[in-house]
């Protein structure tokens, strides 16, 4: 279970709890990046905005808190964010003038295998595919043109379906990343070092990698690896959503913590209402405003595995038998394409694996702030089937030990999250799906309920803005953007409530 801990970031004190008035254009259901987002974006537009958050703290996904012991900042959920550099909400909004502060590190991310080789993905994709023998032109002619057009592209899949402004690219992208992620890694890789990192990059879909677009993910991940790389936020992952709360602020916006929201009784008064919640949660909220059929569509939203995830303070480094894996922040560890496919698939088969895949990071290497001096923090979580009670913490200590020798040594104290206490966490992570929900071919298109515009509900004045709309989980914002222009495009000229 997590410990007690107290949480970082604007709380209670900061911002208080009562609404300061009952007359909103706008209220937004929810503090995580896409709420806050959408409470920026209808801001900027000169809305009266009041931001609402059931828990203490803000951030949603974004918070941080001292997990195993004073004076050791561990991120609760998300940790680098290479969306949030990339997308172009974060790209448009000033929130270094406001306290954030990206750290970078060498490498993007590293993968290590069995054989004590290790994949290294940079910023440079010629230096990547230098590191990658045989298969290093192969990589690099797979990438350069979505390098070269990150920005097109990016712009493009970071939104709802529809038509593209770049064809060529977007068309030369879908041939690729409509296929499954492990068919492609057989076909255009020979050796296990290009697949490995392949498989690893895949593997954060939450899906299996013979399913159809798993290999978009690689792609994305990749694109943003060689482009503007895998940042972390100095101080932890709360200075993100700390940082757009008082640029909300700074734009006349309000925000309130524990404020739980229960159905629409519990709201002031407002033109439109933004949940940044999942369809289970808007269903139960909103209720009879929906029509029987849309709540018919939002029940059938499916969420997928959960998260088991372990915090460690440890007294030195991880000790990496590969040393080239102290320069990235982030460590895929999994080994061979195969192994990371077993592991990937056996959570949908209601198994967890005996040598799961496991998600590294390493911030204090790169960021001293978040430990005493001389001490370090490790953050890792594996997929395990919804709901799973499987302790996996002896599972993710032995994967890690295989790669990094004398690792068990270096702790000190751990923090264990399994997927019930990822759902009393934060009530979106259904089951402990951090991805807001299924992102297979079926529901990555379709996502919440299969509608043109798929923010806005049939019941008028009232919007999704949630992860559980397109282009679905990340830290990027664009969620709770394309939310808010949905919303001020069909803002009504009377309130939605009347408080």
């Amino acid at each position: 279970m997590e410990p007690e801990a107290p949480e970082r970031g604007l709380s209670a004190l900061a911002l208080g709890s009562d609404p300061a008035r009952d007359d909103y254009d706008a209220v937004v259901v929810g503090s995580g990046p896409n709420g806050l987002s959408a409470a920026i974006e209808l801001a900027r537009a000169g809305c009266r905005v009041l931001v609402m958050e059931a828990a203490a703290t803000i951030g949603g996904g974004l918070r941080s808190a001292a997990l195993t012991r004073p004076g050791f900042v561990h991120d609760v959920c998300s940790a680098i964010h290479p969306l949030g550099v990339a997308s172009p909400f974060f790209r448009g909004a000033p929130l270094e003038a406001h306290g954030l502060q990206w750290v970078w590190p060498e490498a993007a991310f590293a993968h290590p295998l069995a054989d004590g080789r290790a994949a290294l993905a940079s910023t440079s994709l010629d230096a990547t595919a230098q590191t990658l023998g045989v298969d290093g032109p192969a990589y690099k002619a797979l990438f350069e043109p979505f390098v070269q057009g990150a920005d097109k592209l990016l712009a493009h899949v970071l939104g709802p379906f529809r038509p593209p402004k770049h064809p060529i690219l977007l068309g030369r992208f879908g041939l690729q990343a409509l296929r499954s992620a492990e068919g492609l890694a057989m076909a255009r890789f020979d050796d296990e070092l290009a697949r490995g990192l392949w498989a690893g990059m895949a593997a954060h879909s939450v899906l299996p990698l013979d399913k159809p677009c798993t290999a978009a993910v690689s792609m994305i991940f990749g694109v943003t690896a060689h482009t503007r790389g895998w940042p972390l936020a100095r101080g932890g992952s709360q200075q993100i959503a700390d940082a757009m709360a008082r640029y909300l602020q700074s734009l006349g916006g309000e925000l309130v913590v524990k404020r739980r929201v229960a159905s629409m009784r519990d709201l002031p008064g407002a033109r439109v209402v933004l949940f940044d919640l999942t369809p289970r949660q808007v269903i139960d909220i909103a209720g009879d405003l929906l029509p029987s059929g849309y709540r018919r569509r939002l029940g059938r939203f499916r969420h997928g595995p959960g998260v088991f995830k372990l915090d460690w303070a440890l007294d030195g480094p991880i000790p990496w038998q590969n040393r080239a894996c102290l320069k990235a922040a982030t460590v895929h560890v999994g080994g061979a394409l195969a192994e990371v496919a077993e592991a990937e698939r056996l959570p949908w088969e209601g198994q967890c694996a005996e040598r799961p895949f496991v998600l590294v990071a390493q911030h204090t290497l790169f960021d001293p702030s978040r430990a005493p001096e001389g001490k370090h923090t490790g953050w890792a979580y594996c997929h395990v089937p919804p709901g799973s009670t499987v302790d996996m913490t002896a599972r993710i200590e032995a994967q890690i030990e295989r790669f990094a020798p004398g690792f068990r040594d270096r702790i000190l104290a751990r923090s264990v999250m399994a997927p019930a206490d990822y759902e009393a966490h934060n009530e979106n992570y259904v089951g402990g799906d951090m991805t807001g929900g299924v992102m297979d071919a079926a529901q990555l298109f379709t996502r919440p309920a299969g509608l043109w515009n798929p923010y806005a509900t049939p019941a008028p004045g009232i919007f999704l803005c949630s992860s559980s709309t397109p282009p679905g989980p990340g830290v990027h914002g664009m969620c709770g953007a394309w939310a808010a222009k949905a919303a001020l495009a069909a803002m009504p000229k009377r309130r939605l409530l009347d408080g």
